[in-house]
């Protein structure tokens, strides 16, 4: 239900943001660095450092919003 909406944030957000879906059970070594417990689970990082976590399907809107805030505060 998440992936067309995070299909299309890509392509609105192409050139701002990297924005990927990851297989976790594919590399659940990933899901375990992050403390994937639910899916769908979105991860905002900036420099590397995770700046915002959520789990559940969320509307593309807010999913952009957290982009464009970068994670901050507002943005959570």
């Amino acid at each position: 239900m998440a992936a067309p909406e995070v299909a299309a944030l890509a392509q609105e957000m192409a050139g701002r943001a990297l924005v990927l879906k990851v297989d976790t059970e594919a590399h659940p070594q990933l899901a375990a660095q992050f403390g994937v417990q639910g899916i769908p689970n979105f991860v905002v990082l900036r420099d590397g450092q995770v700046v915002m976590q959520r789990s559940g399907v969320t509307p593309r809107a807010e999913m952009r919003r957290w982009l464009e805030g970068g994670g901050t505060a507002s943005a959570m």
